[in-house]
């Protein structure tokens, strides 16, 4: 488990249960609850279509194993579930926002009946983007929710009259691999509840789609160009565990996640010109564009990088790059490259 989140959700579990700290425990859900949304909109703001129904451990045993559409959905169906036909006992949000419509998913249910082929075919049906915007709804409404309990409230448990409630809905399958599910949630209180549902299984499912992801750009790169346009070595960036190379479709690197329309201004400006990249460009020096903004930090570190490729070609690079990195224990270039490109440059071609 992620030692922020996890730290977060132990801290968060010791605080509900006190009367006196309850109120603090609520805000620490909260922040948890925003902090792991905010790995869903990176995903969905930066990969392609394609991303959400592929299965890159398909017949593994964890929830690696699913897509990323199918975990979306999965998280928001049972918050959805939950929240409000139990513990609010109002209408699902699926249904009040029209959502069982613009998903476009064949299924109202968890989701927990499908596998394998079935599985698949089901996320490449779904509309991503109004899948997110279900999401969300479903997070802020539950949010919503969340600030309205007092400490009181926390101890209510479910009987019978909601195990029926439940089963006439049809949002949970008669499958086995589903069924279990509302005995589960009925035979805890609010409490409980909220330790599984609304934490816990967000950060069980959001880390296996950080494992997909992660897996997905590894496959994309395989037999790319690892010279990235701006003049980075893909190899050998801090980020390259989860980014697939702006040469592919699955680019999140930081200035593509930065831009509205999730491309970098560098990527963009080369495919224009029909150039390899930056450095086969007769404007580097002067160029301000993405990684090379003057703001950067880093900028100069990038062009200096490019620089090199421009004289020594991307082979020698790579070499001077692997020198570099059994030389020096760093994690972003601008720590040994420094702030000028041209002495950037001549530790390059020193090194």
């Amino acid at each position: 488990m992620d030692k922020d989140w996890a730290e977060m959700n132990k801290e968060m579990q010791v605080l509900l249960s006190k009367e006196a700290t309850f109120t603090e425990g609520m805000e620490k859900l909260l922040a948890l609850r925003e902090s792991l949304f905010g790995q869903i909109t990176q995903i969905v703001d930066t990969f392609p279509e394609e991303a959400f129904y592929q299965m890159p451990f398909a017949g593994a045993d964890g929830y690696h194993s699913k897509t990323l559409a199918y975990s979306i959905w999965h998280i928001f169906r049972i918050e959805d579930i939950v929240a409000h036909e139990m513990i609010a006992q109002e209408r699902q949000v699926l249904f009040d926002g029209g959502f069982s419509e613009t998903v476009h998913s064949p299924i109202i249910t968890t989701g927990n009946e499908l596998s394998g082929d079935e599985l698949a075919e089901f996320s490449k049906r779904l509309d991503i983007k109004q899948l997110y915007r279900y999401a969300r709804e479903v997070m802020q409404s539950t949010d919503r929710l969340l600030t309205r309990l007092q400490y009181s409230d926390l101890k209510r448990r479910f009987g019978d009259e909601m195990i029926e409630k439940l089963r006439r809905t049809g949002c949970v399958s008669e499958d086995e691999k589903a069924s279990w599910l509302i005995g589960y949630w009925c035979g805890k209180d609010v409490l409980g509840l909220i330790r599984m549902p609304f934490s816990r299984h967000w950060i069980m499912h959001i880390e296996a789609m950080r494992r997909i992801k992660n897996k997905l750009c590894k496959l994309a790169r395989k037999g790319v160009d690892p010279v990235a346009y701006c003049g980075f070595s893909c190899n050998h960036c801090f980020l390259s565990a989860w980014c697939g190379s702006c040469r592919t479709a699955y680019n999140v690197c930081s200035f593509a996640t930065a831009s509205p329309d999730g491309k970098c201004p560098n990527a963009v400006c080369c495919r224009e010109k029909g150039i390899d990249g930056c450095y086969a460009c007769d404007s580097l020096e002067a160029c301000e564009k993405g990684f090379y903004t003057p703001s950067n930090d880093g900028a100069n570190a990038a062009k200096a990088q490019a620089l090199y490729i421009r004289k020594h070609g991307k082979k020698e690079f790579l070499k001077a790059h692997d020198r570099l990195h059994e030389k020096y224990d760093f994690a972003k270039t601008q720590e040994i490259l420094g702030q000028d490109y041209c002495e950037g440059l001549k530790i390059l071609e020193d090194i």
